[in-house]
């Protein structure tokens, strides 16, 4: 008994995905678009659908436009289900459009 409580508890699979950044101007909170490309069953066009999520940043690491992975968890708040693993790769600072200045 007192070996099971010492060997590190196995959790079940998580869902990860790969996303890009969208807004991170809320506190401990990024935004992130996950793209899915899927051929139609009956026309067989290849079709893209994006699905957005609200995803937990702890240290503040990701910022607009980086290519980021998250996990599932355990809900954070009403629309968190999701945090983040890791910035796989950042976004060039000169690509800033003149928008996002204003």
């Amino acid at each position: 008994m007192a070996q099971e409580k010492n060997e590190s508890v196995q959790r079940g699979n998580r869902k990860e995905r790969k996303g890009i950044v969208l807004s991170a101007r809320m506190t401990k909170t990024v935004v992130v678009e996950c793209q899915q490309q899927f051929r139609h069953p009956q026309y067989r066009k290849v079709l893209r659908s994006y699905q957005k999520f609200y995803v937990h940043d702890e240290n503040g690491t990701a910022k607009k436009g980086d290519e980021v992975r998250i996990a599932e968890t355990r809900p954070l708040s009403k629309l968190k289900r999701w945090r983040l693993v890791e910035v796989t790769k950042k976004a060039d600072q000169a690509n800033i459009e003149v928008s996002d200045l204003v």
